[in-house]
């Protein structure tokens, strides 16, 4: 037997930087894959990656980009893990998120983690399984419809409501006709006689009534056995497609670098979601650490990008980087990457702030001017915020304090209560929409806009909190009203009046295409991170609960 020369899988998919890359120094931690800003090697391999799309045609793919391209257009996330030998040489390895032009496999690609489209594969072969039981369930639907039961049943309705119809005619005229007979007679026989036809025609109504509904049992019971069936038929396929999806999860096995094994099913039984949400393990990310374990290459830095047009509901730029998503990859990351060291987490890290500035205060209240990346509230990990603050300086204070919240990254005005009584009445101002609000952001662009209104409806994005996401179906609207202030080097100054006060609002209205499509500089969750979000919350008017008299407090832009 002649035995073929075999190539080792890291020659497979492991590439060479085509740039020059001695003199760069490695870095010393693993990229925290949640929120980083790419390494220089990363971002080489990016770009190398990113020459690669715009020049390959070995396969078609509609990103959305050519507006003449036909098909439905599909953006893809694409990612790159920079890796080492044990010889100490240094490469890459690129994966897209799910299938690409309808493929899981490419020679610039790693394989997933598991193939659901193998065509010999359990997967196929069960999806074939359920294809049967969902033909077989719509022929047995289509025979209920258009069956002899459910025929009869119909001509038998229709029957009987035009003999109603009829019937209950002949008993209004008849009923006329006596009464007009009633008022010129005085006849004891015939009084008797017209009530006793009154009463025979509402014994005919009943009887009408009566015959109808036992024949009408006949086929409603016979839909109902056929029902039955119908409904035993969906319940094994709902059992097939559970073990099929099951089995699935447990094909999805992840490695660590100790070669520790994972499944799917065992990452997720251990999270709030319980079970893999959709396309949980097919992310890049997922698939790139999985190829490096099983090759015994060693992790360097990582990145993703967006490539192609941006869904409707997500906020994606084509070529921008972003970071992995917490529903899908968070869980089998934490698998993944047990044991190696990563970048400190930026998230868990705010400015220290000696002393709030006060813009306002009296004995019922006080604003606050927020700095930027700076909590209102405490969170899971940081605990110092405004409320913390709060707290501490008013500590005989009652009620929730804080009567709105900024996000971190955005500064400026802030108003607590010090008092249950005094929070209630502001609340039920911002509630009411009584309460005038201001803010001065810098866009990344310019507008072709100088004054508008956006109407997007938002919801959490809960594989990837705490994005907020457009929807139309299960979004609360939200309402914001813009004014420009100047257009100058390419950039957008702006003021936002928020008519709702929706999470991330004035950020997503900015971003999202179908609002001003220009992300709020420094965001970045929506856009592109630089040294601060250019959101400031600059002016704010309010009824004050005792006085009554209108206070405006203004905290001047700092950028």
């Amino acid at each position: 037997m002649e035995i073929g020369f075999l190539v080792p899988l890291t020659m497979l998919h492991f590439q060479t930087f085509q740039h020059e890359i001695s003199s760069i120094l490695l870095p010393e931690k693993f990229t925290f894959p949640f929120y980083y800003t790419p390494h220089t090697l990363a971002k080489i391999a990016a770009e190398e990656l990113k020459n690669y799309l715009r020049n390959q045609n070995e396969w078609v793919h509609n990103f959305g980009l050519d507006e003449s391209q036909k098909g439905l257009p599909i953006g893809k996330m694409f990612g790159v893990l920079v890796v080492q030998k044990s010889d100490g040489v240094l490469g890459y390895l690129a994966a897209f998120s799910g299938k690409l032009a309808e493929s899981n496999y490419f020679e610039k690609f790693v394989p997933p983690v598991f193939d659901t489209l193998k065509q010999d594969g359990f997967y196929k072969l069960g999806e074939q399984q359920l294809n049967q039981w969902n033909q077989e369930i719509a022929e047995f639907e289509n025979e209920m419809k258009s069956g002899e039961a459910s025929k009869s049943l119909k001509e038998l309705d229709t029957r009987f409501n035009d003999e109603l119809a009829k019937l209950k005619n002949e008993i209004v005229l008849g009923k006329a006709k006596r009464d007009e007979i009633r008022k010129t007679t005085t006849s004891q026989q015939i009084l008797i006689a017209l009530n006793e036809e009154s009463k025979t025609e509402q014994i005919a109504l009943k009887k009408l009534k009566l015959s109808h509904k036992n024949e009408r049992e006949k086929f409603v019971l016979q839909l109902k056995t056929l029902e039955d069936q119908l409904e035993h038929l969906k319940i094994i396929r709902a059992a097939k497609s559970a073990e099929l999806q099951a089995e699935i999860f447990n094909q999805y096995t992840f490695l660590n670098k100790d070669k520790k094994k994972k499944s799917l099913l065992k990452i997720f039984s251990e999270t709030v979601f319980g079970t893999p949400p959709a396309g949980a393990g097919e992310c890049a990310a997922p698939k790139l650490l999985q190829y490096a374990f099983q090759n015994d290459l060693k992790p360097i830095c990582m990145a993703e990008f967006w490539w192609g047009k941006s869904p409707q509901s997500e906020i994606r730029v084509h070529e921008q980087y972003y970071p992995a998503c917490k529903g899908k990859c968070e869980p089998i990351l934490k698998h993944v990457l047990a044991g190696i060291e990563l970048d400190e987490n930026p998230l868990l890290q705010q400015q220290k702030i000696d002393e709030l500035k006060i813009l306002f205060e009296d004995e019922f209240l006080v604003v606050i001017d927020k700095p930027t990346e700076f909590l209102s509230a405490p969170g899971k990990e940081l605990t110092d915020s405004v409320w913390h603050r709060m707290k501490k300086a008013y500590p005989h204070a009652t009620g929730p304090l804080l009567v709105h919240r900024l996000d971190m990254s955005t500064s400026g005005i802030l108003l607590v209560a010090k008092s249950l009584e005094i929070y209630q009445n502001l609340q039920q101002q911002f509630v009411k929409r009584k309460v005038e609000k201001e803010y001065t952001a810098l866009l990344e662009r310019e507008i072709e806009q100088d004054f508008g209104s956006i109407q997007l409806p938002l919801t959490l994005d809960v594989l990837d909190r705490p994005k907020q996401k457009v929807c139309f179906e299960t979004g609360k609207m939200a309402e914001t009203e813009f004014k420009v202030l100047e257009k100058t080097n390419g950039k957008t100054r702006i003021i936002f009046f928020p008519k709702t006060g929706r999470t991330h609002q004035l950020r997503v209205h900015s971003a999202h295409f179908k609002g001003l499509n220009a992300p709020i500089v420094g965001d970045d969750l929506y856009g592109t991170s630089s040294k601060r979000l250019h959101l400031h919350a600059s002016k704010l008017t309010f009824k004050h609960p005792i006085t009554k008299v209108f206070v405006t407090v203004v905290s001047p832009c700092p950028f």
